[in-house]
């Protein structure tokens, strides 16, 4: 498996299912990475969307993207706590260049109180028509939906407290900003 080097800028692209390309980050860059997952900062970062739109993130993110899980997970780092945007996506893929992924429409976003909503249901069920998911995926996709609701309420894994915090500071002291 082709990993990655850390310190270092990477692409990060999102694809639909029929393979076109759904979006793009200019760079990440690389805070950590070993088999199991991949962990990148994104600040004011070119985004690209598949229908000609430009755009900048807003505030630092902090993005863990597991090489076998069925999702990825943006930490937005803001001034009243970390927000949560849960991408359910296959497994994230390195190929020299870019971090890969498919974006199979369904998002989890948990909220610094930990309440959350599940996102994009409707878009979820039209791509799974069009583009015709397989059961397996189908079935995949939503066990991986309530497992992600689970750590969440239990604020585990991405969803502990110091996981952004910490990230964030390995950053800034990485960048002499600290």
């Amino acid at each position: 498996m082709q990993l990655p080097n850390k310190n270092e800028y990477v692409l990060i692209h999102s694809y639909k299912h029929d393979g076109s390309i759904h979006r793009s980050w200019e760079k990440g860059y690389v805070l950590n990475t070993t088999t199991k997952a991949t962990i990148v900062m994104n600040h004011h970062t070119l985004v690209n969307e598949s229908d000609g739109r430009i755009w900048y993130t807003r505030e630092p993110a902090i993005c863990y993207f597991p090489h076998h899980e069925w999702y990825n997970v943006i930490c937005m780092i803001r001034k009243n706590g970390v927000y949560y945007y849960c991408n359910l996506a296959s497994p994230t893929l390195y190929d020299g260049q870019a971090l890969k992924y498919i974006d199979y429409d369904l998002d989890l976003k948990v909220f610094p109180n930990g309440s959350y909503k599940i996102l994009d249901e409707e878009e979820y069920k039209a791509h799974q028509k069009q583009m015709h998911y397989p059961l397996e995926i189908h079935d995949i996709l939503w066990k991986q939906l309530a497992s992600l609701i689970e750590l969440a309420k239990n604020q585990q894994g991405v969803f502990e407290a110091s996981f952004a915090t910490y990230w964030y500071q390995v950053f800034l002291k990485e960048r002499g900003l600290s």
